[in-house]
């Protein structure tokens, strides 16, 4: 398939997931509150600060109350866009995954944003994206990314999300997104990819494996690419860092969050729960009531 080929189809197919819910969407956005810069981070209490074991929901069972509808991802004539749009709408807020990629000449730079991205482990650093497509007719980042086996995972924080969403544009390969949108390439250390320096937080990364799926939809198709990534070197701005350089503080990144459709989250507002440790809490006495009505069903 030809570059512009390609190009096309990947063109029809975002039309036809219509991400965009409004007819009008200047007419909706204008109705909204304008955007509050001066809202801080700030910290509120746990839904319930009076929660016991064996307690359950906080929610005084109301949940319990409402039925569910079974729905198979494989249902005849279910179209596959469907699959897309409930789970980018139901496994929320995704990280996005900011990646800046070269081709293997250097002749090339790309700048996306994927939110099929997650970290895996801590030891060694393990990032996940998910990349549609195969490897055969890979595009773009995952064409630089396989061809250089380096990029840049940038994370993505409100200073610059519209910047970050232009990227999304469906530009030919090889025009480059840093000069379509503005933000700045700031040299990296053990990776040839530049990192945004508008990004509060940013990580050099090396392919560490690839992972290509079949299509259900179409059979004999690859829809589908899983890349395993390995931080080898981190870049967090310095106003955001502690003394230890082990925490970044949530009210300097304020991340954004990638929601279902066209949405996107804002996080400026976060409540703490402790992790249970079992011996105390059995110590305590806590667990007796749960441990013996789970002795009396024996």
């Amino acid at each position: 398939m030809t570059d512009s080929a390609a190009h096309q189809e990947r063109a029809q197919h975002e039309a036809s997931l219509k991400r965009n819910p409004h007819p009008d969407f200047q007419t909706v956005e204008n109705s909204r509150p304008d955007w509050d810069a001066q809202r801080s981070w700030a910290f509120t209490k746990a839904p319930d600060t009076n929660w016991s074991w064996g307690k359950g929901g906080n929610d005084g069972g109301a949940s319990l109350k409402k039925d569910h509808v079974e729905i198979n991802p494989h249902a005849e004539g279910r179209p596959k866009a469907y699959n897309y749009k409930l789970l980018i709408s139901g496994v929320i807020p995704r990280p996005i995954g900011f990646l800046s990629t070269v081709s293997k000449d250097g002749s090339s730079t790309n700048l996306a944003p994927y939110s099929y991205t997650n970290i895996v482990t801590h030891d060694p650093p393990i990032f996940t994206v998910g990349i549609a497509g195969g490897i055969s007719d890979a595009k773009d980042s995952l064409a630089n990314l396989i061809a250089s086996g380096e990029c840049v995972l940038n994370l993505v924080s409100e200073h610059f999300v519209e910047a970050m969403n232009a990227t999304s544009i469906n530009a030919p390969y090889g025009v480059s997104e840093w000069e379509l949108t503005g933000l700045h390439p700031a040299p990296s250390t053990h990776v040839k990819p530049a990192r945004v320096k508008e990004a509060v937080f940013a990580i050099e990364c090396k392919l560490v494996d690839t992972k290509e799926f079949d299509s259900r939809a179409t059979p004999g198709k690859k829809s589908a690419t899983l890349v395993m990534l390995e931080g080898v070197n981190f870049w967090v701005r310095e106003d955001a860092i502690n003394e230890e350089r082990n925490i970044i503080d949530p009210a300097v990144l304020r991340p954004i969050s990638r929601l279902g459709g066209i949405t996107y989250g804002r996080n400026v507002e976060g409540f703490e729960l402790l992790r249970p440790d079992y011996e105390k809490a059995q110590a305590s006495g806590e667990l007796k009531d749960v441990e013996n009505a789970s002795t009396a069903h024996i």
